[in-house]
């Protein structure tokens, strides 16, 4: 099974992207919804980010208030860092339990939905990565579209990931988003076709070299 890692920087449109895969067929698996779970009330990751950042960080239902620790660790490195240090092990794990699942059910390609591949270095535990682009003025404007807030903020946010050029340059695969929606989805399209085929190959691969250790054995 070919393990896929999809990324990209925020608001460059990689959840059109994974939903593209999703509605084709391949298991997708979204990092940010596993977080979603652990910033639930009363679990081990809410009660830790309590913990170091105060009760200020939580919702008046004891969920973690995203908006008020993204007001904090987007403003100050070190705490970002400590948020990834307490965040990024569980979701790995997730992600391991995914992918097991994934191989069980005999799928071919499945594909992890991250912001932060890079940054962290999981991009090494996946066969391929799969980067969402878009140019740095449009991806402003779209989050500060999406997300409602100012030049100033948006910038911010942006400039606390790996600049999406970067990241680019550096992937197996890139889907420009920067067009309409149809163009986003037929490249997506056509990307998942040369995962498939690298999947192919790489089993036709295992295939005669497990052959050929049947024959030397």
């Amino acid at each position: 099974m070919l393990e896929v890692g999809l990324t990209g920087g925020i608001a460059c449109g990689k959840t059109a992207v994974r939903r593209r895969f999703d509605e084709n067929g391949i298991p997708t698996l979204d990092a940010d919804a596993v977080v979603h779970r652990l910033f639930e009330p009363n679990t081990s990751v809410s009660r830790e980010l309590e913990t170091h950042f105060g009760a200020k960080v939580l919702a008046a239902d004891g969920s973690v208030d995203r908006k008020a620790l993204g007001a904090i660790v987007f403003q100050y490195p070190s705490e970002r860092r400590r948020l990834e240090a307490i965040v990024h092990p569980r979701v790995l794990e997730a992600i391991d339990s995914f992918f097991e699942a994934a191989r069980d059910n005999s799928a071919v390609v499945a594909v992890v939905d991250a912001a932060l591949m890079y940054e962290t270095g999981s991009h090494e535990r996946y066969d391929q990565v799969v980067v969402a682009y878009c140019s740095r003025e449009l991806q402003k404007q779209r989050l500060m579209r999406r997300d409602a807030l100012s030049e100033e903020q948006a910038e911010r946010r942006i400039g606390a990931q790996m600049p999406a050029a970067e990241k680019r340059d550096r992937a197996d695969y890139v889907i420009d988003t920067s067009g309409t929606m149809e163009q986003t989805l037929q490249r997506a399209d056509t990307v998942l076709e040369q995962l498939m085929a690298d999947a192919a190959k790489a089993q036709r691969k295992g295939a005669k070299t497990q052959g050929r250790k049947e024959e030397d054995g």
